[in-house]
C-alpha cells in the first residue's frame, strides 16, 4: 500500500504540470505580425533660390609708389640752405625749391660767358661789316678773290665764334639756375643725406623722394582666378596708358593698422607682361588715387602708407541664377536637393567658383526644391528624407 502511494505522488505532481503548462500555452496572448518600419533619415535644408552673384578673387601685396627717383644735382658746389621739407617723412610740391648751392662760381662763369658773348658779337659784326665791304669791291673789280676769301672765312669763323659764345652763356645761365634745386613732382621724402655745409657732387644722390599723387598694389593672380575677372586687354598700338585705367575692376584693399581694420578702394590698371616662371602667376597692378589725401570719408582712417601689407578683393564678372551652397551639399558633382515629396535627388550641377567655406553652382532648381546642407550618411536618388529647415550659414 506503501509502495502504490509513493508512486502515486510524482505522477501527480506531473499531471499537475502538464496540466498547468497546458492551460498557460492556452492563455497566452498573442502578438499582431506587423512589417518593419523604416526611418527616413533627418536632414537639414535651405530654401534652393537662386542669386546673382558679383565673383570675387582675393590677393594679397605691399603698397608701392606710382613714381619714386633719386633726387640727384646737376651742378657741384656748398650746399648754403635746405628747406625743411627735405627730411625724411616731409610732404612737398611740384616744383618746390628744396635746397641751394652756393652760386658765386657759377655767378662768375656767368659774367665771363657775357663777356666772352659781348666780344663774339663785337668781332661777328666787324667781320660780316668786312665781308659786305670786300663783296662791293669785288663786284668792281677792286679786290681780288682771295681777298674776299679771306674776308668770307672771317665771317663764317665770326659767326661760329658767336654761336659758341652764345651756348655758354645758355650753360652758365642752367647752371647758375641749376644751383636751386627743385621738387620734379609733388611727393614725400623717403630718405635724405644732405645738410647746410655740405659738399654735393653733380651726379651723386642726395635724397630719395616718391610721388604720392597715386600709390600701386602688386598682386599675383592664379590662372585659374583669372577666368573669373573682365581684365582690359592692351595690345601694341593700343592704349594701355593710366588715362584709360578705369575700365579696369574695382578692388577693395583692406589692412589692420593701429589696432584697427581700414579699407581704401582702388582699380586695376594693368597687367604685367609676363608669367612668373616660379609661382605661374600673373601679376595685376591696383592703383589707389591721392592715397595721402584727406577727405571727409577718410578722417577716421590712415593714409595708404608706402610698404602698408594689404589684402586685396578684386571685383569679378557679375554670374546670374546661381547657387551659393556649403561645399558638403555638392558629392561628387552632384547636388543635394530636398523635392518637394521629401525625397532626395542628385541633380547634376556646374561649378562656377570655389569660396573659403562655400562654392558657387549653376544647377537646374524646381519649386519647393530645397539645398541639404547637412552630410547625409548616404546618399541615393529617390530616398524618403525628413527635412529639417536649417538657419543660414552662407559666407563667401
Amino acid at each position: 500500500m506503501d509502495r502504490k502511494r509513493a508512486l502515486l505522488v510524482p505522477l501527480a505532481i506531473l499531471a499537475i504540470g502538464v496540466a498547468g503548462f497546458a492551460i498557460m500555452l492556452a492563455t497566452r496572448p498573442t502578438v499582431a505580425q506587423k512589417p518593419p518600419v523604416r526611418q527616413a533619415p533627418l536632414v537639414r535644408v535651405l530654401p534652393a533660390s537662386p542669386i546673382d552673384v558679383v565673383l570675387e578673387v582675393d590677393s594679397q601685396g605691399n603698397v608701392e609708389p606710382r613714381t619714386q627717383s633719386d633726387l640727384i644735382p646737376e651742378v657741384s658746389g656748398s650746399v648754403i640752405w635746405v628747406s625743411p621739407k627735405l627730411a625724411s617723412g616731409e610732404f612737398f610740391d611740384d616744383g618746390e625749391l628744396l635746397f641751394r648751392i652756393d652760386t658765386h662760381d657759377y655767378e662768375v662763369a656767368m659774367a665771363r660767358a657775357r663777356a666772352q658773348l659781348a666780344r663774339a658779337e663785337s668781332e661777328n659784326a666787324r667781320a660780316s661789316r668786312e665781308a659786305t665791304r670786300q663783296r662791293g669791291l669785288a663786284e668792281r673789280d677792286y679786290a681780288s678773290s682771295s681777298q674776299l676769301d679771306d674776308a668770307e672765312n672771317a665771317e663764317k669763323v665770326a659767326n661760329a665764334q658767336l654761336a659758341e659764345a652764345r651756348a655758354q652763356v645758355a650753360k652758365a645761365e642752367r647752371d647758375l639756375e641749376r644751383t636751386h634745386v627743385r621738387a620734379p613732382y609733388t611727393g614725400r621724402v623717403r630718405e635724405e643725406n644732405i645738410d647746410v655745409g655740405q659738399f654735393v657732387n653733380r651726379g651723386n644722390a642726395v635724397a630719395k623722394l616718391y610721388a604720392i599723387e597715386f600709390a600701386e598694389v602688386r598682386l599675383p593672380i592664379s590662372d585659374e582666378d583669372l577666368a573669373y575677372l573682365d581684365l582690359p586687354l592692351w595690345y601694341r598700338g593700343g592704349d594701355g596708358s593710366g588715362e584709360t585705367w578705369d575700365l579696369g575692376p574695382s578692388v577693395r584693399l583692406h589692412a589692420r593698422f593701429a589696432g584697427a581694420e581700414h579699407e581704401w578702394q582702388g582699380q586695376i590698371v594693368r597687367t604685367e607682361g609676363e608669367i612668373d616662371d616660379q609661382t605661374r602667376m600673373v601679376h595685376v597692378i591696383a592703383r589707389v588715387k591721392d592715397p595721402y589725401g584727406r577727405s571727409v570719408d577718410s578722417l577716421e582712417r590712415p593714409p595708404l602708407a608706402v610698404g602698408l601689407f594689404v589684402e586685396a578683393e578684386i571685383e569679378g564678372r557679375l554670374e546670374r541664377g546661381v547657387l551659393r551652397v556649403p561645399r558638403r551639399s555638392l558629392q561628387q558633382g552632384k547636388l543635394l536637393i530636398a523635392d518637394a515629396e521629401d525625397r532626395m535627388r542628385l541633380r547634376d550641377a556646374e561649378l562656377v567658383k570655389n569660396e573659403r567655406e562655400n562654392v558657387i553652382v549653376r544647377a537646374n532648381v524646381l519649386p519647393g526644391d530645397r539645398i541639404i546642407v547637412s552630410s547625409p550618411r548616404t546618399a541615393i536618388d529617390g530616398m524618403l528624407i525628413k527635412p529639417e529647415p536649417s538657419e543660414p550659414e552662407l559666407s563667401s
